[in-house]
């Protein structure tokens, strides 16, 4: 089963910016779809990004578009959170399937991270 270890968490003011770290072997990246899902206790996963890396096809929930930002830098994947709001506060994982299909919009990918928190408050 693939290893995704995140980094990057923590405490951030509203209107804040974090950037998530997520490292992966050189294999998943090169040939598997690695995305972001949060979790809010009690709530239900939602997806929030995912790369295709095979063909670059990117996903964004409606609720991050314009604010969040998926990058690739070798065997990291970055999540790079701006203009951050209180409903982003979250635990946040990577996660990687075959493609995006099996995280985007509905997460039911292979593997997980083990979660990072985010807590966005004033």
């Amino acid at each position: 089963q693939p290893q995704l270890v995140e980094s990057g968490g923590g405490l951030v003011q509203p209107g804040g910016s974090l950037t998530l770290s997520c490292a992966a072997s050189r294999f998943v990246v090169d040939h598997y779809a690695i995305g972001w899902v949060r979790q809010v206790t009690g709530n239900e996963r939602e997806a929030v990004s995912c790369i295709n890396f095979d063909d670059g096809t990117t996903y964004y929930a409606d609720s991050v578009k314009g604010r969040f930002t998926e990058i690739r830098d070798k065997n990291t994947i970055y999540l790079q959170m701006n203009n951050l709001k209180h409903e982003d506060t979250a635990v946040y994982y990577c996660a990687t399937d075959t493609t995006c299909e099996g995280i985007f919009p509905d997460p039911d990918p292979f593997a997980w991270g083990q979660g990072t928190q985010v807590t966005v408050s004033s």
